[in-house]
Parts: C-alpha cells; sequence; structure tokens
C-alpha cells in the first residue's frame, strides 16, 4: 500500500524535528506524489505545512491515498537511531496497521509504531493572506536577528518600508535594531507595497527558525500590518516547509 525508502536521514530527521516544535500529533497524508503534513498548534497560533515530493525518496510508492497519522514525538525517538550511513525504509503492516521503520546498513534493524486515529479535519490549502511585504534572506541572518532581540524582550516586530526591513525588540531597559536594508547583499529580494508592521512572539518564532535553519539557507518572509507572518524556508530539493505565525495584536 505504501513503502518509501531515503537515504537523506539526516534531512528527515531535521523536517521531523521542526514539525514537532508545534505539533505533538501530525497525520501525514500519502499519495502517488509524495507525502504532505498541514497542522496547527494546540493553541492555533501557529501552523506548519510540509511536502515531501516522491522525487526526494530513492524508492516510493503508494497504490491508494493514506493517512497516518502519529505521536510525532515518539516518531522522531524511533528516526533518531537511524545513522547518517544508513537508508530508513517507511512502510506499512497491512495486518497490524501499524507504520513499519526499517534501518538498512548491511543488516537491518525494525521498529513498529501505533497509528492513531485521525482526529483533525483537513485543513484547507493555500492560505490567502493579503501581504504587502516579502523580503528573502538567509535563515543564518535571520536566526541571528532573533536571537539579538531574545536579549531584551519577548516579542519582535518587523518594519518594513521603502528602505528595506528592520526588526526591533524593547524591553524595560534595553532594547535592539536590526537593519537589512534594501539593495543589501544579506536583502537579496525585497518587495513592498506600502509601509507594514506587525509584532511576533519570539517564543514560537526562535524555537521555528532555530530547527529550520538545519534544512535550509534561504527563507521567504511574507507579511502584513497586523497579518500572520509566512515563513517559507527553501529547501535543497523538491518540497516544502511552510511555518505561519500569528501577530502579537499591540493595544494602542
Amino acid at each position: 500500500m505504501f513503502k518509501a525508502v531515503i537515504s537523506q536521514v539526516m534531512e528527515f530527521k531535521n523536517v521531523l524535528r521542526a514539525i514537532s516544535t508545534l505539533i505533538d500529533e501530525g497525520t501525514f497524508y500519502v499519495d502517488e506524489n509524495g507525502i504532505r503534513l498541514k497542522a496547527m498548534d494546540p493553541s492555533r497560533v501557529a501552523m506548519v505545512d510540509f511536502e515531501w515530493s516522491k522525487t526526494v525518496f530513492d524508492e516510493f510508492s503508494c497504490s491508494e491515498p493514506t493517512k497516518i497519522c502519529v505521536n510525532i514525538g515518539e516518531f522522531m525517538k524511533l528516526v533518531k537511531r537511524a545513522r547518517s550511513s544508513e537508508r530508513l525504509e517507511l512502510s506499512m503492516d497491512e495486518a497490524s496497521g501499524r507504520l513499519v521503520l526499517r534501518m538498512m546498513d548491511g543488516y537491518r534493524r525494525s521498529f513498529q509504531l501505533p497509528i492513531l486515529e485521525t482526529m483533525e479535519e483537513e485543513l484547507p490549502g493555500e492560505l490567502k493572506i493579503p501581504f504587502t511585504v516579502r523580503a528573502v534572506l538567509t535563515t543564518k541572518e535571520l536566526r541571528q536577528a532573533i536571537e539579538d532581540a531574545k536579549l531584551v524582550s519577548d516579542y519582535i516586530s518587523f518594519i518594513a518600508d521603502e528602505n528595506g526591513l528592520t526588526l526591533k525588540a524593547a524591553g524595560d531597559v534595553t532594547s535592539a535594531t536590526i537593519e537589512f536594508p534594501k539593495g543589501s547583499e544579506v536583502l537579496s529580494e525585497f518587495e513592498v507595497q506600502e509601509e507594514s508592521k506587525a509584532s511576533f512572539g519570539l517564543s514560537y518564532l526562535a524555537d521555528i527558525v532555530k530547527v529550520a535553519s538545519a534544512v535550509s539557507d534561504i527563507v521567504s518572509i511574507e507579511y502584513a500590518t497586523n497579518k500572520p507572518i509566512k515563513l517559507d524556508f527553501k529547501l535543497p530539493y523538491e518540497g516544502k516547509l511552510v511555518f505561519y505565525l500569528a501577530p502579537r495584536v499591540e493595544s494602542d
């Protein structure tokens, strides 16, 4: 019914780690094109949208669309046991109804993971948000900016105008300002329709960017005033890893 073989074990570990920053349980949708997962965190503040095309896998087959709901933490524990030199095989055991993980490198190890009942409804396709800003920069620089902001506050503001993108954080005593001027090497692409500002909690944002930086060198940021931010982490293979985070609305 379903079988996938992966040699990019570290990449798969890092993707699972990124997903686990938001959710404890998740449903992977598998069909002839590959695998995907879209889920919101329990507080409905953030959402992850993940896809891996079948071309990412060494072998991939799926005879019919399949839903695989698992405990992400337990799934990660097993996947972590795979060495970088091994190939990881995922398949369904039709007799037990469990997900089977096989690790192969001269000899084989196998684990079985129970499939959970799918409780949530599948989320809709691409979110239709009227973004007014789009900025592309390195994941490393964004992570550094967020680490700077964490020193002084628990939230960060993204401010964009015709001159570029500015990130600001302010605490009771200290503040931080990180500027990415338009046309600079760091800000490789920048589009702004109107001056825009939105603030976001660093507890979510810092975790997302930290783990995503392990699988992506470039991030595309889109947002608008007091609208969710979209973080599209560019993968070096066919697939996507996108996060949405709701804004922290400041009272006047």
